[in-house]
């Protein structure tokens, strides 16, 4: 599953450089995922370092993009080889 910025979005900035795959772009006002880069940090971290920055918790799992584990550690090692 991958994940997906609110409407909340204040256009901080902080989830930008944490995410281990450049999925994280500026778009309309406020942040955006790229969901085909998006593996929540499965092969980099414990959990989404995304989230865990957000100072407006405006960062959700995309319930459209359900995904396995594997298939995210999978899409992780493609993004990086």
């Amino acid at each position: 599953m991958a994940m997906k910025v609110l409407a909340d979005c204040i256009n901080c900035a902080a989830c930008e450089p944490e995410c281990p795959n450049q999925a994280i772009s500026a778009a309309d006002g406020v942040y955006a995922i790229n969901g085909d880069r998006c593996t929540e940090c499965a092969g980099a971290y414990e959990s989404p370092r995304c989230v865990l920055v957000c100072p407006v918790d405006c960062i959700v799992r995309d319930p459209e993009r359900v995904e396995s584990p594997e298939v995210l550690q999978a899409r992780y090692a493609s993004l990086h080889v």
